[in-house]
């Protein structure tokens, strides 16, 4: 009989001679197959399973932990370019504000609503179906020489969302927190619809004052010297009051209750393997209350019960 070869081969490469073993899965690997390991060499294989293997890491409210506030930047860019589109062209104000219901004229003007309107109006505003409003006013400010604070709107929302959106973000991870801001800010247009309908409005303030609200309760919830807490959210609950006169506090106090609401079920949900089906549950349940009270609203609009 012949002896038996003793030269050993790759697994993956079967022509190529090796003499060292996959310290995980005891299999012969060429130099090319080698990834360093704590201890020896490991193969392609096994390193791709142990990455698929190690648990992410999470903060306490489950989102994956970053250290880029990359949707802060994002959401900043987006109003900024909004920003510099109604500059340029000042009608995008007029076309994507939240706006209940109006009138707009062949001339260009915008009127009050009223019912029946003369046969030259027409409406405007999400009685017209315009819906995206309620969205697409939350990333609009007042034009630099118009409105009470003109750009110093635009300054003093995007100071507040760098300063608390990147604590926010960092603690919720981006997924939540871009949720959090988006029902946020729906929630401010929702209540604007409720209670003012005819009023229009623009700025990110209420999805702002719904990072406030989430920013309060996940120091709560962490356990943190609520002193400074305290003292930002007494410093935000008195430009609500302040703001009555001046804004729209509808905006202001929608964003910060709907902020809450999210916020709360993010933080007191259960640390097990469903936590974030419940956190999501929450959420789809809030936007189909906000979804609820806004088609009603409307509907009343529409037959003139309100």
């Amino acid at each position: 009989m012949e002896p038996e070869s003793a030269v050993t081969t790759c697994y993956r490469h079967p022509k190529v001679e090796s003499h060292v073993r996959c310290t995980r899965c005891d299999r012969y690997i060429c130099p090319d197959c080698m990834r360093e390991a704590a201890v020896g060499h490991q193969c392609v294989e096994c390193v791709k399973e142990g990455a698929r293997s190690v648990r992410q890491a999470r903060t306490a409210f489950g989102g994956r932990i970053s250290t880029v506030p990359v949707v802060t930047y994002l959401l900043i860019g987006l109003n900024v370019l909004a920003y510099v589109a109604e500059v340029a062209r000042p009608s995008v104000v007029d076309r994507f504000e939240m706006l209940g219901r109006g009138l707009a004229g062949p001339d260009g003007g915008h009127y009050l609503w009223q019912y029946p309107y003369p046969s030259v109006l027409h409406p405007e505003g999400i009685i017209d179906g315009e819906w995206y409003r309620m969205l697409t006013g939350a990333f609009l400010h007042q034009p630099p020489t118009e409105g009470t604070f003109g750009i110093a709107h635009i300054v003093m929302n995007m100071v507040a969302l760098w300063n608390i959106g990147r604590v926010v973000e960092a603690q919720l991870g981006r997924a939540r927190y871009i949720t959090l801001y988006l029902l946020s800010a729906l929630g401010g247009s929702v209540l604007i619809l409720l209670a003012a309908p005819d009023d229009p409005t623009v700025g990110a303030s209420g999805a702002i004052f719904g990072l406030g609200a989430a920013y309060y309760v996940m120091a709560r919830r962490l356990g943190a010297d609520m002193r400074g807490v305290n003292q930002y959210m007494g410093g935000l609950l008195l430009w609500l009051v302040i703001s009555a006169w001046i804004t729209s506090w509808e905006g202001h106090l929608g964003g910060l209750l709907a902020g809450g609401a999210v916020t709360l079920a993010y933080a007191y949900a259960p640390r097990d393997s469903r936590r974030a089906l419940r956190q999501g549950a929450a959420c789809a349940m809030l936007l189909a209350l906000l979804v609820v009270l806004a088609v009603a609203k409307m509907s009343a609009l529409k037959s003139g019960a309100a």
